[in-house]
């Protein structure tokens, strides 16, 4: 009996937690609504998807699905895997898969995710573990969509208001972890699951800390208390010594994001293009890479990322202009009599967007431009800004995928509420532009088509495309298992042990 309790007390002692940190609270933990990083990187320790990007992050491979296959260029099958339970120890069938289907497609779920399965004819439930998806046509992402995380059917079938259920904050997933504990504004506490189709976690528990400031992040980070965490420049430049190097390993690596300046284009003022043209000539992005990100970062030229098949070279950045920047806002109407004012919105969850607004609206002044600054904490932001398009401006940024969908950020159709379409970009020759991409399969007429979208978008100016930056990853020595790729360090995290 006491040989028991020492091996009890050994396991206890050897449990391994890996502590991370989110600057907001998560808004809703369910995938289909997860809109919010804080919401969708929780979100994704719970939830599997039918489908995912191997390491390469070029071929798609089987997640909830075992495999698939295209029995014709409208039509795919997916063998589901068996054995795979709820966290609640219900099975996962098809069953599920349709009932997410036909959530998404609800009027009373507002999710941005509804445009990706707008070209579905039907979802169709063949046997427990078989399920076939009909297009009305063929369609370039038709396997990307089911990135989607599954949310169970047994839980919310009977669910009269999706948006407001208790499900998005104790959810039932399939994932690798299980939601133990949320404590708005202090901890979010998740714990390996023993019965994960591939195998229980190695790392027992996984704790977010909801820390909004900054600086409290950074110190408890060189502290130890943090074990993974990204890093601003100036922070890597200038506040590290060799002790936290000898801790801590780095992987630098451009990030699959942007930063921009948007335009609430249904105001009058941000209709005139000459206004939008001046505003990017008068902008000095490589002064703002130099001074904020210490050169860890690129000018960003358009929608879609460098290394993806849909980036145009031949878009070059905007060549900083005064005197064209104020020849065009005098074409406008616009003069030290009569200056243009807006107002830039931004949240204080990322620690440089702040100093970023400060610059933009110093070098605006050479222009003649009058700005103010609105810094928010990121749900007021969230709530009271973005979602219900309430701004002038806004500054704030994407990541994308490097096979991104410009339907979703682009289209008209994607100026509804609750879709990222936020400016309420409209143009007629985009739109034809992204549907005739969307019905190709070939992968060079859909690569050609991006760059004419890009390039048309990068024409229009609905946003300043302004910073590319590196992200800068440090994680603990102790944790072993971590293979850094061109996607960072969070494949194959179920592998990871920490000494």
């Amino acid at each position: 009996m006491k040989l028991l309790l020492l091996l009890l007390q050994s396991v206890w002692l050897i449990a391994s937690t890996l502590h991370l940190s989110t600057s907001s609270n998560p808004a809703r933990l369910n995938p289909l609504i997860a809109t919010d990083s804080a919401s969708s990187s929780i979100a994704g320790f719970l939830f599997n998807s039918l489908v995912k990007y191997d390491e390469s992050g070029q071929k798609i491979i089987g997640d909830l699905a075992e495999s698939y296959r295209f029995i014709t260029p409208t039509l795919i099958e997916f063998k589901l895997r068996r054995g795979v339970k709820w966290h609640d120890g219900k099975p996962f069938t098809a069953q599920d898969v349709l009932f997410t289907y036909k959530l998404i497609k609800s009027p009373d779920t507002i999710t941005p995710y509804a445009s990706d399965f707008r070209v579905i004819k039907n979802v169709s439930v063949v046997d427990d573990y078989t399920v076939r998806v009909t297009y009305e046509k063929p369609y370039f992402k038709a396997l990307e969509i089911w990135m989607m995380g599954i949310v169970p059917r047994h839980i919310l079938k009977n669910e009269r208001d999706v948006m407001g259920s208790s499900f998005n904050t104790a959810p039932i997933g399939t994932g690798p972890y299980i939601l133990k504990k949320l404590e708005f504004s202090k901890q979010i506490v998740l714990e390996a699951n023993a019965n994960y189709f591939e195998h229980r976690p190695k790392i027992d528990k996984i704790v977010f800390h909801v820390i909004a400031d900054p600086m409290t992040r950074f110190l408890m980070l060189k502290s130890g208390e943090i074990d993974i965490d990204g890093l601003e420049p100036m922070q890597y430049e200038r506040q590290l010594d060799k002790p936290f190097h000898s801790k801590f390993a780095t992987l630098e690596l451009p990030s699959h994001s942007y930063t921009y300046l948007g335009f609430n284009l249904r105001l009058k003022k941000f209709q005139d293009s000459r206004v939008r043209e001046a505003l990017s000539l008068a902008i000095n992005r490589q002064e703002i890479i130099d001074l904020l990100f210490l050169n860890h970062g690129k000018v960003c030229t358009g929608p879609f990322l460098p290394g993806s098949k849909g980036f145009n070279n031949a878009v070059k950045a905007p060549q900083h202009d005064i005197a064209r920047a104020k020849a065009l806002l005098k074409a406008a109407g616009y003069d030290a009599a009569h200056p243009l004012t807006f107002e830039i919105a931004t949240s204080n969850s990322n620690a440089i967007r702040p100093y970023a607004a400060e610059i933009l609206q110093r070098q605006l002044l050479d222009i003649g431009v009058k700005v103010t600054l609105r810094v928010m904490e990121w749900q007021a932001f969230l709530n009271t800004v973005v979602s219900p398009r309430k701004f002038e401006t806004v500054l704030l940024g994407w990541a994308l995928s490097l096979t991104p969908d410009p339907y979703a950020l682009w289209h008209s159709q994607s100026d509804v509420p609750g879709g990222f379409n936020l400016v309420g970009y409209h143009s007629s020759q985009t739109d034809r532009l992204i549907e005739r991409m969307e019905s190709s399969t070939d992968p060079e007429t859909i690569a050609a088509l991006q760059r004419q979208i890009f390039a048309h978008i990068a024409h229009d100016n609905p946003y300043l495309f302004l910073v590319i930056p590196n992200e800068i990853n440090v994680y603990s020595r102790h944790i072993t298992g971590i293979k850094p790729t061109i996607n960072g360090i969070w494949e194959d995290y179920i592998e990871w042990e920490k000494r």
